[in-house]
C-alpha cells in the first residue's frame, strides 16, 4: 500500500480500511494463509502509521471500531491504540482474552502478558 495513496484518504476512509483489512486478516487465519495474513499486516501497519502521522494522532479514531461485530478488528484496534488509550485498549483485549475465542483470545492474553511484563511497550 503506497503512503502517497493512503495520504489522500480521510480519516474515516482509512479506518474503514482498516477494519476491511481486519476481516480479511479474520479469513486469511481462518484458511490457514499466513501468507496472506502477513500481507494484510503490513497494510493495516501502513495504515495505522498514516493515522499517527496526521495532526493529533488520529489513530484514536479507531475507537469505533472497539464495538465492531468481528473480533480480530477489535483485537487490531486494541492493540494499534494501546499508546493512546492504554486503558480502554486494555480492558477491550482482558475482554477478548476471556471471551476464549480461539486465535484472537490467545493473541490478546499473551499481549496484556507482554505489557504487563514490559516485553512490550506501545508508541
Amino acid at each position: 500500500m503506497r503512503r502517497s495513496s493512503l495520504q489522500k484518504m480521510s480519516v474515516d476512509d482509512l479506518v474503514d480500511l482498516f477494519a476491511a483489512i481486519g476481516v480479511a486478516q479474520d479469513d486469511a487465519c481462518l484458511e490457514g494463509d499466513t501468507t496472506k495474513y502477513n500481507r494484510l499486516f503490513r497494510k493495516m501497519r501502513a495504515v495505522a502509521e498514516e493515522l499517527k502521522q496526521r495532526p493529533g494522532d488520529q489513530r484514536r479514531a479507531l475507537h469505533r471500531l472497539y464495538a465492531f461485530d468481528n473480533m480480530q478488528v477489535r483485537l487490531m484496534a486494541a492493540k494499534t491504540t494501546l499508546a493512546i488509550a492504554p486503558i480502554d485498549a486494555r480492558i477491550l483485549l482482558r475482554e477478548i482474552a476471556d471471551a476464549k475465542w480461539l486465535v484472537q483470545s490467545l493473541d490478546a492474553g499473551m499481549c496484556l502478558w507482554n505489557l504487563e511484563r514490559g516485553v512490550f511497550v506501545p508508541n
